[in-house]
Parts: C-alpha cells; sequence; structure tokens
C-alpha cells in the first residue's frame, strides 16, 4: 500500500510541470521595449510651497523662500528580453525633475525679487529582473526588481560645492499587470524606487509608486 502511495506521489511530481503549462507559455516575441509614466508622491512631500512665510517682521528683514515647486513626473524607457513565459532580464532609465523659484520677501512677506530656473533630476541606470507568474494571451501578472545608480544633479550645489552627486538605486515591482493585443501591450505597475548617496543624502524613497506604461513586443 505505501509503494502504491509512493509512486503516485511521484508520478505527481514528474508530472506537475506538465500539467502547468499551457499553449500560452509559447513565447512569440521575446523582445520587450516599453515607455511609461511614473508619480513624484514622494517628491510632492518632500519639496512643496512654504507654508509659514514670515509677515510680523520689520520690512527692512529679508528672507528667501523656495516657491511655485514644479514636479515633472517619473519618465522611464525599459528593455526586457523574455528567456522564457516567467523570467525576463533587461534595463532601464529613468528620468524625473523638479523645479523652482527662488523667492526673496521682505518681513511684511512682500516679494521683493524672483529668480527662476531652479532644478534638481534624478538620471537612474538600472539592470532589471521580471518573474512572471500568470501568462496568457490577453493579460499578464507579474513582479520585478532592478538594482542600479542614481546621477542627482542639478543648479544647486552640495557642501563641498558638486553640483552632481552619484548614488545608489533600487526599484521594486511588487505588482504589475499587462493587457496584451497582438504585440502591443499596456502596462500598470506598483511598487517604490529608492535612491541614495548616504543617511544625509537621500534622493527618492517610495517615489513612482504608480506607474504606467505602453510597449511592443518584436
Amino acid at each position: 500500500m505505501k509503494r502504491k502511495i509512493y509512486i503516485c506521489l511521484l508520478l505527481c511530481i514528474v508530472s506537475f510541470p506538465a500539467l502547468g503549462e499551457t499553449k500560452w507559455d509559447h513565447i512569440t516575441w521575446r523582445n520587450e521595449i516599453r515607455l511609461g509614466w511614473g508619480d513624484q508622491l514622494f517628491e510632492s512631500l518632500m519639496w512643496h510651497n512654504p507654508t509659514n512665510i514670515t509677515t510680523t517682521m520689520p520690512e527692512s528683514f529679508q528672507q528667501t523662500y523656495h516657491e511655485n515647486y514644479r514636479h515633472h513626473q517619473h519618465i522611464w524607457l525599459e528593455y526586457q528580453y523574455r528567456f522564457n513565459h516567467w523570467f525576463s532580464l533587461g534595463g532601464m532609465m529613468d528620468m524625473s525633475e523638479v523645479g523652482w523659484d527662488d523667492v526673496t520677501r521682505n518681513g511684511a512677506g512682500v516679494e521683493l525679487s524672483r529668480s527662476r530656473g531652479h532644478y534638481f533630476y534624478n538620471l537612474v541606470f538600472m539592470p532589471t529582473i521580471r518573474f512572471t507568474y500568470f501568462h496568457h494571451e490577453y493579460v499578464n501578472l507579474y513582479s520585478g526588481i532592478g538594482i542600479g545608480m542614481d546621477i542627482n544633479g542639478g543648479t544647486e550645489t552640495n557642501a563641498k560645492g558638486q553640483r552632481t552627486e552619484v548614488g545608489a538605486a533600487v526599484n521594486f515591482t511588487v505588482f504589475g499587470v499587462s493587457a496584451n493585443y497582438k504585440r502591443w501591450f499596456w502596462t500598470v505597475d506598483f511598487g517604490g524606487m529608492y535612491a541614495l548617496k548616504n543617511a544625509n543624502a537621500i534622493y527618492m524613497a517610495s517615489s513612482r509608486i504608480i506607474n504606467v506604461g505602453l510597449g511592443a513586443r518584436f
């Protein structure tokens, strides 16, 4: 009796991969490229218009504020090579920017001068891995991760007088879904991008929580 049970278990283990295969496991196009947009929720929370402008000091008092913040969101481009129906490897480039005006006001809050054109940017390069756990002709579900470098620069300087710094970057795709039509596909990803040089230079944290993209396979 035990021998029959062992034989049945062995047959189940051997046959399980075959049972899981479907006609959608065949990969027609192995190359993917997509262009997308991601939010700047972290940046909008960290860098926003001041709420405590001084208005009760003598007019001779002057102070400069960062105002009129402009969040240009994430624009990214990604390439993936599909080795099989569940594993893909590729690379991604991501660009985001935040701009603002430097406004000098007197003690009554009256604007004295305004300097436009101030900004900082983050340019990210990273290899990416994707794991597709549901693969179908019309819908794919996946997760992924990317680890690379972030170039932070702009009009401002750090304590050493440098305008550009380089740090580490990581991007998580906790859940992603793609809707497919022949070689074209549309995606929505939920995750987060992080970038920093050290504890005192954090460029992104939980940025790009939501991403949408349009891509093609070839």
